[in-house]
C-alpha cells in the first residue's frame, strides 16, 4: 500500500476532515437560508454555526476512542486537543470578535478616503457555546457513521 492509500484509509485523519468538511458544508447552509443569499467564504472560513473546529477535534476524539478504545494513549491526547481547541473558541475567539465589532463600528463611523480601511474586519470570527457545542455534537455523530 503506497502512503497516500495509508493516508486515505486512515480513519484517524478521514473522520476529523469529514467532520471539518460536514460542517463548513451546513454552517454554509444555514447562512444561505437565513439570509436568502450563498456566502461562498464560508466554505472555508471560521465562526458560525456548527463550529468546524468543534467539529474537526471531536471527530477525531471519537474516531480514536472507537478504533483504540477510551484507555488508549491517542484517545486522552485527542480529548486534551478537544478542550483546548474548543475553549478557544468559546472564550478566547469571543473577545476577539468583540474586539472586531468595536473596531467595524469605530471605522465606519469615521470619514474615510479612498486609501484609507480598505476592507472592514470579518464580523465571524469565534463562536458562541452554543456553536461550540454544535460542531462538538457532530464531530461525534460523524465518528460514530463513519468508523
Amino acid at each position: 500500500m503506497t502512503v497516500f492509500e495509508q493516508i486515505v484509509t486512515n480513519k484517524l485523519i478521514t473522520t476529523p476532515a469529514l467532520a471539518w468538511m460536514t460542517a463548513q458544508l451546513l454552517k454554509t447552509l444555514l447562512d444561505g437560508v437565513r439570509n436568502r443569499r450563498f456566502n461562498p467564504h464560508l466554505l472555508l472560513g471560521s465562526g458560525g454555526m456548527p463550529s468546524a473546529h468543534s467539529a474537526f477535534v471531536c471527530g477525531l476524539a471519537a474516531a480514536a476512542a472507537r478504533i483504540e478504545g477510551f484507555e488508549s494513549p491517542h484517545f486522552a491526547f485527542a480529548v486534551a486537543l478537544a478542550a483546548i481547541v474548543m475553549y478557544d473558541a468559546a472564550g478566547v475567539r469571543q473577545a476577539v470578535d468583540r474586539q472586531s465589532e468595536i473596531l467595524t463600528h469605530l471605522l465606519s463611523h469615521v470619514p474615510k478616503t479612498h486609501d484609507e480601511f480598505d476592507r472592514f474586519l470579518e464580523d465571524l470570527v469565534g463562536h458562541t457555546r452554543l456553536q461550540v457545542l454544535g460542531g462538538a455534537l457532530l464531530g461525534i455523530l460523524v465518528a460514530a457513521l463513519w468508523v
